[in-house]
Protein backbone atom coordinates (compact mmCIF):
# COMPACT_ATOMS: atom_id res chain seq x y z
CA UNK A 1 0.00 0.00 0.00
CA UNK A 2 1.49 3.10 -0.80
CA UNK A 3 1.45 6.44 1.76
CA UNK A 4 -0.61 9.47 0.40
CA UNK A 5 1.66 12.04 -1.14
CA UNK A 6 2.47 14.85 1.32
CA UNK A 7 -0.07 17.90 0.75
CA UNK A 8 1.84 21.14 -0.63
CA UNK A 9 2.67 24.11 1.69
CA UNK A 10 1.25 26.99 1.06
CA UNK A 11 3.58 30.00 0.53
CA UNK A 12 3.86 31.70 3.45
CA UNK A 13 5.16 35.30 3.00
CA UNK A 14 6.57 37.99 5.49
CA UNK A 15 4.03 40.54 7.02
CA UNK A 16 5.22 44.14 6.61
CA UNK A 17 3.60 47.39 7.37
CA UNK A 18 1.82 45.87 9.66
CA UNK A 19 -0.15 48.43 11.95
CA UNK A 20 -1.08 47.24 15.16
CA UNK A 21 -3.76 48.52 17.67
CA UNK A 22 -2.06 49.32 21.10
CA UNK A 23 -3.03 46.81 23.46
CA UNK A 24 -5.53 47.67 26.07
CA UNK A 25 -5.24 46.64 29.45
CA UNK A 26 -8.80 44.99 30.47
CA UNK A 27 -8.53 43.53 33.86
CA UNK A 28 -5.86 43.96 37.03
CA UNK A 29 -6.40 41.31 39.17
CA UNK A 30 -4.61 41.09 42.21
CA UNK A 31 -4.85 37.68 44.99
CA UNK A 32 -3.62 36.85 47.90
CA UNK A 33 -4.33 32.46 48.06
CA UNK A 34 -3.44 30.08 50.72
CA UNK A 35 -3.14 32.60 53.64
CA UNK A 36 -3.91 30.16 56.62
CA UNK A 37 -4.53 31.80 59.72
CA UNK A 38 -5.90 30.37 63.21
CA UNK A 39 -9.06 31.42 64.35
CA UNK A 40 -11.88 31.71 66.65
CA UNK A 41 -15.07 30.71 64.33
CA UNK A 42 -17.79 28.24 64.45
CA UNK A 43 -21.00 27.58 66.20
CA UNK A 44 -20.41 24.73 68.39
CA UNK A 45 -19.46 24.92 71.65
CA UNK A 46 -16.24 23.04 71.35
CA UNK A 47 -15.73 26.05 68.46
CA UNK A 48 -15.65 28.62 70.73
CA UNK A 49 -12.56 26.96 72.97
CA UNK A 50 -9.95 26.06 70.44
CA UNK A 51 -8.81 27.71 67.38
CA UNK A 52 -8.86 26.21 64.07
CA UNK A 53 -7.09 27.00 60.78
CA UNK A 54 -8.52 28.91 58.18
CA UNK A 55 -7.48 29.29 54.48
CA UNK A 56 -8.54 32.33 52.72
CA UNK A 57 -8.26 33.15 49.22
CA UNK A 58 -9.19 36.58 47.86
CA UNK A 59 -9.42 38.28 44.11
CA UNK A 60 -9.31 41.53 43.95
CA UNK A 61 -10.56 43.43 40.56
CA UNK A 62 -8.79 47.31 40.85
CA UNK A 63 -8.98 49.82 38.50
CA UNK A 64 -7.31 50.30 35.43
CA UNK A 65 -5.74 53.91 36.45
CA UNK A 66 -1.24 53.78 35.31
CA UNK A 67 0.43 52.36 37.92
CA UNK A 68 3.82 53.83 39.04
CA UNK A 69 4.35 53.21 42.69
CA UNK A 70 2.94 50.90 45.59
CA UNK A 71 0.33 53.76 46.45
CA UNK A 72 -1.12 53.20 43.17
CA UNK A 73 -2.25 50.37 43.55
CA UNK A 74 -3.91 48.19 46.24
CA UNK A 75 -1.24 46.34 48.65
CA UNK A 76 -1.22 42.67 49.18
CA UNK A 77 -0.85 43.17 52.72
CA UNK A 78 -4.01 44.84 52.91
CA UNK A 79 -6.09 42.35 52.38
CA UNK A 80 -3.82 40.36 54.99
CA UNK A 81 -4.07 42.58 57.54
CA UNK A 82 -7.98 42.75 57.02
CA UNK A 83 -8.33 39.04 57.80
CA UNK A 84 -6.01 39.39 60.75
CA UNK A 85 -7.91 42.39 62.64
CA UNK A 86 -11.47 40.21 61.80
CA UNK A 87 -10.22 37.61 63.10
CA UNK A 88 -8.59 39.25 66.43
CA UNK A 89 -11.86 41.47 67.25
CA UNK A 90 -13.41 38.84 68.42
CA UNK A 91 -15.11 35.01 67.94
CA UNK A 92 -17.34 34.89 64.66
CA UNK A 93 -20.55 32.20 64.56
CA UNK A 94 -20.35 31.47 60.37
CA UNK A 95 -17.98 31.81 57.74
CA UNK A 96 -20.32 33.22 55.40
CA UNK A 97 -20.26 36.51 57.97
CA UNK A 98 -16.63 36.42 58.02
CA UNK A 99 -16.12 35.99 54.21
CA UNK A 100 -18.88 38.63 53.93
CA UNK A 101 -17.36 41.41 55.80
CA UNK A 102 -13.94 40.85 54.91
CA UNK A 103 -15.26 41.27 51.26
CA UNK A 104 -16.82 44.67 52.22
CA UNK A 105 -14.09 45.68 54.16
CA UNK A 106 -11.53 45.50 50.91
CA UNK A 107 -14.79 46.63 48.52
CA UNK A 108 -14.18 50.16 51.33
CA UNK A 109 -11.21 51.08 48.96
CA UNK A 110 -12.48 52.94 45.74
CA UNK A 111 -9.98 51.05 43.95
CA UNK A 112 -11.59 48.23 44.13
CA UNK A 113 -14.37 47.06 41.46
CA UNK A 114 -14.93 43.62 42.80
CA UNK A 115 -13.93 41.10 45.32
CA UNK A 116 -14.24 37.58 45.35
CA UNK A 117 -13.32 36.42 48.78
CA UNK A 118 -13.38 32.13 50.01
CA UNK A 119 -12.66 30.92 53.09
CA UNK A 120 -12.32 26.99 53.71
CA UNK A 121 -12.36 25.21 57.25
CA UNK A 122 -9.92 22.46 56.70
CA UNK A 123 -10.91 20.71 59.30
CA UNK A 124 -14.60 21.08 58.94
CA UNK A 125 -15.55 18.00 57.65
CA UNK A 126 -13.63 14.33 57.65
CA UNK A 127 -12.98 12.87 55.13
CA UNK A 128 -12.71 16.33 53.06
CA UNK A 129 -9.97 18.97 52.45
CA UNK A 130 -12.33 21.33 53.26
CA UNK A 131 -15.69 23.36 53.52
CA UNK A 132 -16.41 26.88 53.79
CA UNK A 133 -17.89 29.96 51.68
CA UNK A 134 -17.17 32.00 48.46
CA UNK A 135 -18.60 35.41 48.19
CA UNK A 136 -18.94 37.76 45.10
CA UNK A 137 -18.86 41.70 45.32
CA UNK A 138 -19.05 44.12 42.40
CA UNK A 139 -19.31 47.45 42.27
CA UNK A 140 -22.52 48.83 39.69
Amino acid sequence: MNAPAPLPSPEISPVTNLELAPAQLTRRTLFVTGLTLEASIGIYAHEHSQRQPLVIDVDLEATRHPIHGLGDTINYETVVTAARNQIESGHIDLVETFAEDLAHTLMADPRALSVRVRISKPKALAGTTGAGCEVVLRRD
